[in-house]
């Protein structure tokens, strides 16, 4: 299920991340990798803002369908 999904305070844990291997590297530079705990904060128009490890982030709703949870 992509993170989109995901509810507000809800933790979750990525399964994998899906995209070109420029998309997959970038999300890892910023915390996503397989395993990673996140928290979702807030949805807002654009897309979300989550937690993760310890780092508070905005990712857009196309980054975030990239990103797969369970």
């Amino acid at each position: 299920m992509p993170l989109l999904f995901a509810s507000i305070g809800e933790e979750v844990s990525v399964a994998s991340i899906t995209g070109t291997q420029a998309v997959k590297q970038h999300l890892a530079d910023m915390g996503f990798s397989e395993g990673s705990k996140i928290t979702v904060i807030q949805k807002i128009a654009t897309g979300l803002i989550v937690k993760v490890k310890e780092v508070r982030l905005a990712i857009d709703k196309s980054m975030a369908a990239k990103i797969l949870i369970k």
